[in-house]
């Protein structure tokens, strides 16, 4: 029993909601009796290729799982992906081709095992038994649910309330997501708290299918850099757990400071005993700035190395605190002609054309320290010259010699 209780001690730490912990207890127990690992489930969103540090939470617990003996079951939501995930949208999300599932995914494993353990991980795709059901097979699995249990998802209420269209290829997505629980015979389901219904459809499906029912083991949401809303690649407020040193420790130090304690304990991973020291600090008027740097050199360490970490931190404060340009920065040979919009957008200092012409409005464009407020301003350079987008992105322009004819 004093085993029980170690291990459930461990796998509840950071769960904001269990259901149910006595029926976690009672799976760990006749694990041990019958020597069969769990078989722990997590869906992978694979609408973007980059995993980031909100994504990280939950997969950390899975790690919790592997390090106990358990098995993660990892699914891939190729068939629910060209349905497009509602949760926590406003509008319909686009549905994804399956090329450009599959090119997501491939650039998702080498990421999922910087924190997963590969021998422990199973990984399978929903369209291995979605697409299987076939009519007769989806007609039937629908009739497992009702309209109305679906639609006490608030963000379905909500976008019905305010007259938006809500498809009905929508309403079946928390089923397909269920359905992926019976299929996998999944002992346990992890997720953020916003998973919640469907998670919630995974338990009643699999009791409708004669399985025990999955425990659900749901994660508190990271917030993205300016706070609000969740981290999330959809809302470009994340920091991705691949991204270098000191492009990650430049945009954590920019987190409000009402989220410092918040980054300590979900992305650096703080134990109790250091979240009560940060609490401490806070409240006897640190300088947050100082609190923010420690927290971001423990992501990058956690991410990189104690060392690119250190490395982060002395480009941050040359950059940012004195004044200074990077070291190191890529180098783009420019025409003479060329807008600077169209350099800014195509070596991605920008998401698109129209923040780069934003960013320019703003004043957060410069060209050797002198701001650049002309969207339309054309490059004509006889030397290098350092480009600045916002705080923390650079690159080194350089003139295009003319082509020497063969």
């Amino acid at each position: 029993m004093a085993d029980i209780d170690e291990a459930i001690s461990k796998l509840m730490r950071g769960v904001q909601e269990c259901v149910t912990e006595e029926e976690l207890r009672a799976k760990l127990d006749a694990s041990q009796k019958d020597a069969r690992p769990l078989r722990v489930k997590l869906g992978i969103d694979a609408t973007g290729p980059e995993i980031h540090l909100g994504f990280a939470v939950p997969l950390r617990k899975l790690r919790d799982f592997q390090n106990q003996g358990h098995t993660a079951v990892l699914i891939v939501g190729d068939f629910t992906a060209m349905i497009g995930d509602p949760s926590g949208q406003s509008k319909t999300r686009p549905q994804l081709t399956r090329e450009e599932v599959e090119a997501n995914v491939a650039r998702y494993e080498r990421q999922l095992f910087r924190i997963l353990d590969p021998e422990r991980t199973e990984i399978r795709y929903n369209s291995e038994w979605s697409e299987a059901l076939g009519t007769r097979g989806v007609l039937e699995l629908l009739g497992k649910y009702t309209v109305s249990q679906i639609l006490q998802r608030e963000d379905f209420s909500n976008r019905l309330d305010a007259g938006d269209p809500v498809f009905i290829h929508e309403l079946l997505y928390p089923i397909f997501q269920g359905y992926d629980s019976v299929a996998v015979k999944a002992d346990v389901e992890l997720g953020g708290y916003d998973q919640r219904l469907n998670l919630l459809v995974g338990r009643e499906l699999q009791h409708s299918f004669g399985q025990p029912a999955q425990v659900i083991m749901m994660m508190p949401l990271l917030e993205g850099l300016s706070g609000g809303a969740k981290m999330s690649k959809s809302y470009n407020n994340y920091v991705g757990i691949e991204e270098p040193p000191s492009e990650m420790f430049g945009k954590l130090m920019s987190i409000p400071d009402d989220l410092i304690e918040q980054y300590f304990e979900l992305a650096a991973c703080a134990d109790e005993a250091k979240l009560r020291g940060i609490r401490s600090r806070l409240q006897s008027g640190e300088n947050p700035r100082d609190l923010k740097a420690e927290m971001a050199r423990m992501v990058v360490a956690r991410y990189h190395s104690e060392e690119a970490a250190r490395e982060a931190e002395e480009e941050f404060t040359k950059v940012f605190s004195k004044g200074g340009v990077p070291e190191e920065m890529p180098e783009v040979r420019v025409a003479s002609g060329t807008k600077l919009v169209d350099v800014i957008a195509d070596n991605d200092l920008a998401s698109s054309k129209t923040d780069a012409r934003r960013l320019i409005k703003q004043g957060a464009v410069s060209l050797d320290g002198e701001k650049v407020e002309d969207i339309e301003h054309t490059l004509s350079l006889d030397s290098p010259v350092v480009l600045r987008v916002g705080k923390r992105r650079f690159a080194k322009l350089l003139p295009r010699g003319p082509k020497i004819a063969l």
